[in-house]
């Protein structure tokens, strides 16, 4: 809910006072949260901010704990008056999920695969409501509908994966709104979505909000959306609050150094320009990749998803060709075909070579100048090896030696310390991990890098610098980049050409300036606008 301007009302819903959070593992003692005290009025919106492992998360589970049973909380937290640190576990039942109802960024781990979304939701209204039946199912039909699900009751049988991403979050939302609660913590809600649908869930739960009284307490990041939907602002780091205060104020004039950092956090600038008489590196034309729909016991082909039609792009060495659409609108298929990872149509010369008809083994040679790094350095990197040996493994398969020494050099090259090589993946944050997933690909010194979503799921701060470290290999290297992104503002600052894709089609392409200054198609004006309408001012 916008700031209307109103005095808040003299009783908070929700009070912490002096909230500490530690957790014991081994003999250890590691602060989560160390003194956190807010209020969270009816009808306004408290936006949590800060950088991964602030202490953000921790915070809101602690409110109804929800905490695993290593984790030690002081302190006090008040919900309409009851102290919730030291209430019984049938106070703790009713007020969880009934009063106070969690949203979470990545609504495939929130809901159950094996059941249908009438089921889930049925479920929370058997719980708290005693509903079933006929007056469950006009009850979930109506939140579907509220929620913006069209053809709900269409919708009643289908399974999780059988839902778009946004689907997937206004399911989520539904459940949370089931039982009229309260307060609503939504933690990282839209961070997975693109623009246009982050826009509309923020606009839903806007609405929403507004028609309930809820508080909202929403935890993000992303200081484009706080923006837009808080009233005030807590700013987290290193598990206290370092500020809060009206959002307005804390834009135009934030007093803490940490508050600065993250509003100046921001991918600024242009690439470099592309080489006079660089060579171009890859080249489409006419690629199309269209998946057959089998039915039937003879499994005949009765039509075709049409993933991607007709496009024809074309890289030079040191150019950056961004990406950019909704999700299924091709652009990740578009990236694969050209790397010859799936089955197309049409020509694919790299490095003047059409390569489409390549077998195997012809392919096998080409991968070193062909890497991709992918949006999640948590599943692309092996737990079970160390990052030398991860960096490593490309130099095995292709024969090309010295390990060790390269390692070394390559880890430097990214900004990670060569000491840090025999470290495994999960010793390291989520920028260091993009790092070595860098690393692996550019120690091959490739010619072509798809970088598929590679700062979407990382902290703004970590995002300028993983920017700036793609510029400068870039730079030195005359690598070609095809940047797969749904954050045009990471785009604007990567891009020297941009193509825009919707449900196939190639609707728009060209110079990234003229793109992003003078869009010609009304599907780009519409990303442009759900884009830029979230960004920071200044």
């Amino acid at each position: 809910m916008k700031d209307t301007g109103k005095l808040p009302l003299p009783e908070p819903l929700l009070a912490a006072r002096d909230l500490s959070v530690t957790f014991h593992q081994g003999g250890r003692a590691t602060p989560a949260v160390r003194g956190v005290s807010f209020d969270l009025y009816p009808g306004e919106t408290l936006a949590l901010v800060g950088e991964s492992g602030s202490g953000k998360s921790v915070t809101a589970l602690s409110t109804v704990r929800l905490l695993p049973d290593n984790a030690k909380v002081t302190g006090s937290v008040r919900y309409r008056g009851t102290e919730m640190l030291t209430a019984d576990e049938k106070t703790l039942r009713r007020t969880r999920g009934n009063d106070i109802s969690f949203i979470f960024q990545e609504p495939m781990t929130s809901l159950n695969p094996l059941h249908t979304i009438e089921k889930q939701l049925g479920e929370s209204l058997a719980l708290h409501q005693g509903l079933t039946g006929a007056p469950a199912r006009a009850r979930i039909l109506d939140l579907l509908t509220r929620v913006g699900i069209r053809d709900p009751e269409e919708r009643l049988k289908s399974y999780p994966h059988q839902l778009s991403g946004g689907q997937r979050q206004r399911v989520m939302i539904a459940m949370a709104l089931a039982n009229g609660p309260d307060i609503l913590v939504a933690d990282e809600p839209t961070t997975a979505l693109d623009v246009t649908v982050q826009a509309r869930i923020l606009d839903l739960l806007a609405e929403v909000q507004k028609a309930e009284g809820m508080g909202m307490l929403f935890i993000t990041h992303n200081l484009g959306i706080v923006r837009r939907i808080a009233d005030r602002v807590a700013v987290m780091q290193a598990g206290e609050i370092v500020e809060t205060g009206p959002t307005a104020r804390i834009f135009a004039e934030p007093s803490h150094a940490y508050t600065r950092k993250l509003l100046a956090a921001e991918p600024t600038g242009r690439p470099d320009p592309v080489p006079a008489g660089a060579a171009t590196v890859v080249e489409t034309q006419g690629l199309r990749v269209w998946f057959p729909i089998r039915r039937g016991l003879l499994r005949r082909t009765v039509g075709h998803i049409k993933a991607v039609n007709d496009a024809t792009v074309s890289i030079r060495a040191g150019e950056t060709l961004g990406v950019v659409g909704e999700s299924g609108s091709g652009k990740t298929t578009l990236a694969l075909a050209i790397m010859r990872l799936i089955s197309s149509e049409g020509r694919i010369l790299f490095l003047g070579q059409d390569i489409q008809g390549w077998k195997h083994a012809q392919l096998r040679a080409l991968r070193r100048d062909m890497q991709m790094v992918f949006q999640d350095p948590y599943g692309s990197l092996s737990p079970r090896m160390s990052v030398a040996g991860i960096v490593a493994e490309g130099l095995a398969v292709h024969g090309l030696g010295d390990e060790q020494g390269r390692v070394a050099a390559i880890l430097e090259e990214v900004g990670l310390d060569p000491a840090t090589s025999e470290r495994y993946p999960h010793e390291f944050s989520g920028g260091q991990r993009q790092r070595i997933a860098i690393a692996r690909a550019m120690i091959l010194q490739p010619k072509l890098v798809v970088l598929d979503e590679p700062t979407s799921a990382l902290d703004m701060t970590v995002q300028v610098q993983i920017v700036e470290l793609l510029r400068h290999l870039q730079a030195k290297y005359g690598l070609a980049y095809i940047f797969i992104s749904h954050d045009l503002r990471v785009v604007r600052a990567l891009a020297h050409s941009v193509v825009v894709m919707q449900n196939g089609d190639v609707v728009e392409s060209g110079d990234a300036r003229s793109i992003f200054e003078t869009p010609q198609t009304p599907y780009t004006r519409t990303l442009l606008a759900a884009a830029f309408d979230l960004e920071p001012a200044g």
